[in-house]
């Protein structure tokens, strides 16, 4: 008689740290992020996560989980076994680049805060499937948020691309605009007021951020 592999996926860790960036940003969280191609990778089933994760409860306060990493929906399968079986304390946050709006409301019942992080270069096939996202989250009632992470000479036509796509979507989703890390260097001048009040004309809930510096370091 055959059995069922139980199912399992290559993660980078599950460190506590601080997240450094948007809606949730300067949080402590616990992080079960994915491994990418050149992240050192560890397996781990449903069963063994969720002992990890309870261990680490147990031991330290933080204000939520966050998953993310590469493609963290393309393991759709681990993370609702895992979710099921880790019957949450604290608010459960999943941080997703918005290209697979169908998995969505698979996650429905676990997560209370979807986060779709986008480049200010992003394509248009690519934003189209965020706004889809958007739409997904906006149905089910979901907690939705937009940051969008700048890339040096961006311009403020970039950023209001994006706002505009997800103001078409759902004006109930919250952005948060960061500016790009050489700018994030100075102190902001007045463009950025006067952006988010063009962004804010388009969708009610937007904000400027900026993100933390420095590697996120488990504790």
């Amino acid at each position: 008689m055959s059995t069922t592999p139980p199912v399992a996926a290559a993660l980078a860790g599950v460190p506590i740290a601080l997240q450094q960036h948007g809606a949730w940003i300067g949080r402590r969280q616990l992080f079960i992020k994915f491994a990418g191609p050149a992240e050192t990778a560890m397996m781990y089933t449903a069963d063994a996560l969720t002992r990890e994760v309870h261990r680490a409860l147990e031991r330290s306060h933080v204000h939520s989980i966050c998953i993310a990493g590469r493609d963290a929906l393309a393991n759709d399968v681990f993370l609702v076994a895992s979710l099921k079986q880790l019957n949450a304390k604290v608010p459960v946050m999943l941080d997703t680049d918005g290209q697979r709006p169908g998995v969505i409301e698979k996650l429905q019942p676990f997560v209370q805060l979807i986060q779709i992080t986008v480049d200010t270069s992003v394509e248009e096939p690519a934003l189209e499937r965020i706004a889809e996202s958007v739409q997904v989250c906006d149905k089910l009632g979901l907690a939705t948020a937009v940051t969008i992470a700048g890339r040096d000479n961006a311009s403020d036509s970039d950023y209001l691309r994006i706002v505009e796509s997800v103001a078409a979507a759902s004006k109930r989703a919250a952005i948060v605009m960061h500016p790009s890390p050489a700018e994030e260097r100075k102190p902001l001048d007045r463009r950025w007021s006067m952006l988010v009040e063009q962004a804010t004309m388009r969708q009610p809930d937007v904000r400027v951020v900026l993100r933390l510096n420095g590697p996120v370091t488990p504790r």
